[in-house]
């Protein structure tokens, strides 16, 4: 179905888009969907939706529309050639914001490796494993992963489960988390500037009860 990659001549896996890689961004080598079977094989809705969903790209449909032209007359292979077409695709102005790769990259890992669901899937399961007075600290890089690590804290830390609209609790519930952190902890100026990638990060807090 998709490129083999047999005797491409970059050793990455295609995560950066800074450095030519053949389009694979599996963090688990044995499992069939790689980035290039998005990129190749998807049809132009299903691409703008991911980088929509998991990018927050505004220029989405732009840059699906740029991908599914270009792979009629030659597939897309390497990482390099996707950030061509992408800076080919969105207006010059956004060119110059950030680089107009980062968010089509972040959705397209996201989807690769089914990130929100793992993420999902891992947080009861941390709540669980601690003992009471024990602290769930979870950082962060993007939006969605913190909208669900906020959501996940704020559900477990609830005291109460009834309706809005009845006037007393009769549910009996308890909370299972304290919130330490009410707004995420992120990395100060100085350590922004010594490394870059702390800027995107959000830690939030909580203890179990």
């Amino acid at each position: 179905m998709g490129y083999a990659g047999e005797g491409f001549q970059f050793s990455w896996r295609g995560f950066s888009f800074h450095e030519d890689a053949y389009l694979d961004m599996r963090m688990n080598q044995e499992q069939d969907l790689k980035a290039w079977e998005i990129i190749n094989c998807y049809p132009e809705e299903r691409i703008a939706q991911i980088l929509f969903d998991f990018g927050e790209e505004r220029y989405s449909r732009r840059i699906a529309a740029a991908i599914t032209k270009h792979r009629k007359t030659a597939s897309i292979d390497s990482t390099l050639q996707l950030v061509g077409i992408i800076k080919a695709a969105v207006p010059a102005a956004y060119r110059r914001e950030k680089h107009p790769a980062r968010k089509s990259f972040q959705a397209l890992r996201m989807a690769v490796n089914s990130e929100l669901d793992a993420l999902r899937e891992v947080l009861p399961q941390a709540l669980e494993a601690l003992k009471a007075g024990g602290r769930l600290c979870v950082i962060t890089f993007h939006s969605l992963e913190d909208r669900m690590v906020k959501e996940f804290m704020k559900n477990r830390a609830r005291t109460c489960i009834c309706p809005s609209q009845s006037p007393i609790c009769t549910c009996g519930h308890q909370a299972e988390l304290k919130i330490l952190s009410r707004k995420p902890i992120v990395a100060s100026k100085e350590e922004s500037e010594a490394n870059p990638r702390a800027r995107s990060a959000k830690l939030r807090v909580a203890e179990k009860i």
